[in-house]
């Protein structure tokens, strides 16, 4: 019998495209065993989801593509500690909420370097929206950035990003009561601020949720 010929010595390294779609249990297997191709299904998968969780807690920024990454990179260091496979979406809220929290906590370090050089630090761009908008989103995230990381976090998940109480108490590793004294808190203390403010004032009063407060 011929002897078939010996592959090329790189072609190991070569990753190839799945053969089928897999389900988010399946596809966690698929990474576990270290296949190349379900690393990058399962970033083309879920980055848009981790890109949102991200964008409503912190507001626009300019370090989104890092952060973005630096879930990803958590992601698949920290995969074997997700017990339930089907449950990766709800996990990864939880990594891109622990990043934000991060991210949150190191801009609120370097915020002294605005005393000492204020036209050297640059401000984020502008979101993609008319004027009215993007004055009223730069507002609310000003006014978010003065509540504690937790409250501001629990806030832009449920009123934001509209998640479900149980998925924003999922989110954020806490329980159901935790983050229901949280919002109650947010809720609170930037309601009354907003309405001190003369542009949210106007959005707070034509909105369903503030508006007969």
């Amino acid at each position: 019998m011929e002897a078939k010929a010996g592959k090329p010595r790189d072609e190991a390294n070569v990753v190839r495209p799945l053969a089928f779609q897999p389900d988010d249990g399946a596809l966690v297997a698929a990474v576990r065993r270290g296949d190349g191709a379900a690393q990058r299904l399962l970033f083309e998968r879920h980055a848009p989801h981790v890109a949102r969780v991200l964008v409503r807690v912190l507001g626009t920024d300019g370090e989104l593509a890092d952060l973005v990454n630096d879930v990803f990179v958590m992601v698949l260091r920290d995969l074997e500690r997700l017990n339930d496979p089907s449950a990766l979406k709800a996990w990864l809220s939880q990594v891109a909420v622990h990043i934000a929290r991060g991210h949150i906590r190191k801009k609120s370090r370097r915020r002294w370097l605005r005393f000492l050089a204020p036209d050297k630090v640059p401000d984020p761009p502008a979101p993609t929206a008319d004027g009215d908008v993007r004055d009223a989103m730069r507002r609310t995230y000003a006014m978010l950035a003065t509540l504690s990381h937790d409250d501001r976090v629990a806030f832009a998940l449920r009123f934001i990003d509209d998640m479900e109480l149980t998925d924003v108490a999922e989110a954020c590793g806490v329980s159901l009561a935790t983050i229901k004294r949280r919002l109650e808190r947010a809720e609170a203390t930037f309601v009354a601020r907003a309405k001190k403010d003369v542009v949210l004032s106007s959005w707070l009063e034509g909105g369903a949720r503030w508006g007969t407060r």
